[in-house]
């Protein structure tokens, strides 16, 4: 029995160090051809955007007065300097709509998502004269493309001069004047989408930025929302059908945060096949505890050849997925390894047990151990608990069917066939 227990034991060695290297072939795998394919996503769909307030300003001649002594006397110089004026907003109104279409490259996927961008701006010409008011939107970034491109003040196209990361236009505004701006463009990006303030930064390093009589509507057409840190929340928000409808809404806010939105992750095939795979060992290691404790408990006798069939067919389940999940959706992968591995592990103890045990006690016992202890890994945050209580169960299972079983009889070896076969009869010898 210990020489037995001693093959099962290398041959689940063995196991566990070939589902290393296939675990940490997995993780190369998705990696180096994830750095290649990071490159390619952006170029061809965009990268995470970062929208701010468009810029309004004017240039006016300022009279700059200059003191100097020479040979004792005051000299004066007044000259004409061209300052920058900049000119806040007065009023923000913003229309966001966010669609995610989630693209796979490889063993991973990429959260993309489609946006339409619309906002009205108001601003006032504060000074005494009429001024020729540059107006000038920052894209969110020189990594995308932007259509349907909207550049109106007061309903009135604008001529446009395009930079390399910007449009910008001129327009005449009265003295006192107020002019709306309308802005839009339809995008595409990636990861994530910002709404940052335009606010300038302090002699401390710290950006804040005041905004008065802004509102941010932001529709999306998935519910998974997420705020990262140091944001904004919505103050208002309303389910939909298909996702979410978001509004901020500030009367006069002064903040350092910006308004973003994470898009949700779709559940990663080559992390994930590689930590199951990682995982494997454990899953292989209740199954022949299991399997010891009944053949041990029915006298039924299993060789560790047998042994090391079973475990090539749990291999199987991690090889074929390892392979496999870049060409299918991870669910189904993993339901058609799990069914391949099944059926080597039934059509094998048929053989060698007999079709009861291999359909009932078999199958049962890798179908909790490999296939729902695997699919734990589908249960974000929910994985070491459920695999604890699925283990804590075993045990009590384990204990109760087993705690009158006298494991030194189960352990000690066989005694010898001429000690257990009867003393021969000696024949006595009567004189003649």
């Amino acid at each position: 029995m210990i020489k037995r227990i001693a093959a099962i034991t290398f041959i689940f060695l063995c196991t566990a160090f070939a589902w290393g290297i296939l675990g940490a072939t997995i993780f190369q795998r998705t990696y180096d051809s994830g750095s290649a394919s990071d490159s390619r996503v952006v170029s061809t769909w965009g990268s995470p955007q970062t929208q701010s307030p468009p810029q309004a300003s004017f240039d006016e001649q300022v009279p700059n007065k200059e003191e100097k002594t020479e040979n004792g006397k005051k000299i004066v110089t007044v000259t004409q300097e061209t300052v920058t004026r900049w000119l806040p907003p007065e009023s923000s109104h913003i229309n966001v709509d966010l669609n995610l279409e989630h693209r796979q490259k490889g063993l991973l996927w990429y959260n993309t998502y489609k946006v339409a961008f619309g906002g009205a701006y108001s601003f006032r010409n504060p000074s005494d004269k009429d001024q020729n008011v540059i107006f000038k939107l920052d894209f969110p970034t020189a990594q995308a493309i932007y259509d349907d491109l909207v550049f109106t003040v007061n309903d009135l196209p604008v001529a446009l001069t395009n930079a390399k990361n910007n449009a910008s236009g001129t327009v005449r505004m009265k003295a006192g004047g107020v002019a709306t701006l309308k802005v839009g463009y339809k995008s595409q990006g990636l990861n994530d989408w910002r709404y940052n303030f335009g606010r300038p930064t302090d002699a401390n390093g710290s950006d804040v930025a005041q905004v008065r009589d802004f509102s941010l509507r932001m529709t999306t057409n998935f519910k998974d929302v997420d705020f990262p840190d140091n944001t904004l929340s919505p103050t208002e928000k309303h389910e939909t059908a298909n996702g979410w409808d978001l509004d901020w809404k500030f009367t006069n806010l002064v903040s350092g945060y910006q308004i973003a939105m994470t898009m949700p992750e779709h559940l990663q095939p080559g992390p994930l096949a590689g930590r199951i795979s990682f995982f494997a060992p454990v899953s292989l290691f209740f199954f022949f505890f299991l399997m010891l404790i009944i053949t041990t408990m029915r006298g039924i006798e299993l060789h560790p050849m047998n042994y090391f069939f079973l475990a090539a067919a749990f291999f199987s389940f991690h090889l074929l997925l390892a392979y496999l999940v870049d060409h299918v959706s991870i669910h189904l992968a993993f339901g058609v390894c799990s069914a391949v591995s099944v059926f080597l592990v039934v059509s094998y103890l048929r053989l060698v047990v007999g079709t009861r045990f291999a359909v009932r006690e078999a199958a049962l016992a890798q179908f909790i151990y490999l296939v729902v202890f695997s699919y734990a890994f589908f249960l974000k945050g929910f994985t070491g608990l459920a695999i604890t209580v699925g283990s804590i169960i075993t045990l009590f299972v384990v204990m109760q069917a087993t705690g009158k079983i006298r494991w030194r009889e189960r352990f000690s070896a066989p005694a010898p066939m001429e000690q257990l076969a009867p003393p021969t009869p000696v024949p006595s010898v009567t004189g003649a």
